[in-house]
């Protein structure tokens, strides 16, 4: 195993060679030793697991020093040493330090005070780590986390770490959720196990339970019996989307596996341990669900004490460009076609679309804009009609400056629905926005957007 690495930033040389020969001989650190600052900042590119220094060293001074390395190397703990008198009378103004030992040094307080800073280091570097390998993956499988919202998200998972609570996802669908709950998994002590995905949109009412806990007849042939999504689960992660689509025996089935990590197969007597862990995803709002008794109350806030909210792209505008550029770059990869990006029309289109089918809609839509413009640059006449800016023939947009285009007379009813369109467009479908800048109630707008016909 690796030693340690400490950095001692000493200015008298009988000091820092007794306290080297401590670190060393005693307790088997490898130590690098500095007489002045200009030296040690230098050093730092590389760092040490904690940093041991003299408030008053020569050079650059030590409170500089360490106000560099808090900008530098946040995680870094940095245990200064100071005169007794220094401590009591003047005023700390380095703020963030690991620990301030007095000189001349009491030894048994410094290995005392190393030890928690190294345990500190090596936490702080396990969640840098964590955090930059969460971060390859997230981008890596196109949950794009520029937006803010989405960097929320980030830290939710994040807070994950070591924990293996239930988790809820909750947003509507093609929002990213599939990939929320991978990057979740690969964030836990289970990222070496297995990660299945059960989609209960896409099953049969009637294949559920065999799909979710297996199926054995009695017999030993092999085409009658069929292991299901938990027990394959075991010491991994099952990712379960639309969960309100289980049966409430299901439901029941499922909080009992969860409990007793054990389950039964349909159709056998005998019991299987699973260790699972259960991410599960609704664009349902189960709380009402459970209200209307339509989804089990102790599976719901099993579920419920972890929520994630995936937020719809439309929420999400630093994210859109980021995601098209992706798509862009896998399409031409995938059909060896040379592009050049999209020009400043239809970036503006993209960004302004609201995007209903979220990313999923935003991909197909890459995708076809790409094989349509056969290369070069991907135009406004390449993307399909629904995601050009909206015009009509009676009325000029917004930054036209003018809202009638000739002496046509416009029906005050034309020109409602127009208003409606237009507001709905600018806040990206955000209806309560919409209502409250057109000054109208929320059941008013929805009124106004079933009589024009408005596609959300």
């Amino acid at each position: 195993m690796a030693k340690h690495r400490i950095f001692l930033i000493v200015q008298e040389d009988s000091v820092r060679k007794a306290v080297q020969q401590k670190l060393q001989k005693s307790w088997g650190y490898d130590v690098q030793t500095f007489s002045n600052g200009d030296a040690a900042l230098g050093a730092f590119d590389t760092p040490p697991d904690v940093a041991l220094l003299e408030r008053n060293v020569t050079g650059v001074d030590g409170e500089d020093i360490f106000r560099e390395l808090r900008t530098q190397h946040p995680w870094l703990p940095v245990v200064l040493l100071a005169e007794e008198d220094e401590v009591n009378t003047r005023d700390i103004s380095v703020s963030g330090a690991a620990d301030i030992l007095t000189m001349p040094i009491d030894y048994s307080r410094l290995e005392v005070s190393l030890q928690n800073a190294l345990r500190y280091s090596v936490l702080s570097q396990e969640a840098q780590r964590l955090r930059e390998e969460l971060e390859e993956h997230i981008h890596s499988e196109h949950v794009v986390a520029d937006s803010r919202e989405m960097q929320l998200v980030l830290r939710l998972i994040e807070k994950l770490h070591g924990k293996e609570v239930p988790v809820l996802l909750t947003g509507e669908n093609g929002s990213g959720r599939d990939e929320v709950a991978r990057a979740i998994h690969l964030a836990s002590p289970r990222k070496t196990g297995p990660f299945i995905t059960v989609s209960c949109a896409n099953i049969p009412e009637e294949d559920l339970g065999a799909t979710l806990f297996g199926f054995e007849a009695g017999s030993q042939e092999s085409a009658q019996r069929r292991i299901g999504a938990l027990e394959e689960a075991h010491n991994g992660t099952v990712y379960i989307s639309e969960i309100s689509a289980l049966t409430p025996d299901q439901q029941l089935e499922l909080h009992t596996a969860m409990q007793r990590k054990m389950l039964r197969r349909i159709g056998g007597s005998t019991e299987y341990r699973s260790n699972f862990r259960l991410v599960a995803a609704s664009s349902e709002n189960l709380k009402e669900k459970v209200r209307t008794k339509e989804f089990r109350s102790d599976l719901y806030y099993v579920l419920a004490s972890y929520p994630i909210h995936v937020p719809p792209l439309r929420e999400r505008g630093a994210d859109i460009m980021r995601l098209a550029e992706h798509y862009l770059r896998q399409t031409a990869e995938k059909h060896k076609l040379k592009m050049r990006g999209f020009s400043r029309e239809a970036v503006e289109a993209m960004y302004h679309y609201p995007w209903p089918g979220n990313v999923r809609e935003l991909e197909s839509t890459v995708e076809s804009a790409v094989l349509a413009s056969g290369g070069g640059i991907v135009s406004l006449q390449h993307l399909p009609v629904t995601v050009h800016p909206f015009k009509d023939a009676t009325m000029e947009l917004e930054t036209e400056g003018r809202l009638f285009h000739d002496d046509k007379i416009v029906s005050l009813d034309r020109i409602k629905e127009q208003a409606v369109r237009r507001a709905i467009e600018i806040s990206r479908g955000n209806l309560a926005q919409t209502a409250r800048e057109l000054d109208i109630s929320r059941s008013t707008l929805y009124k106004l957007i079933e009589k024009y016909g408005v596609k959300l």
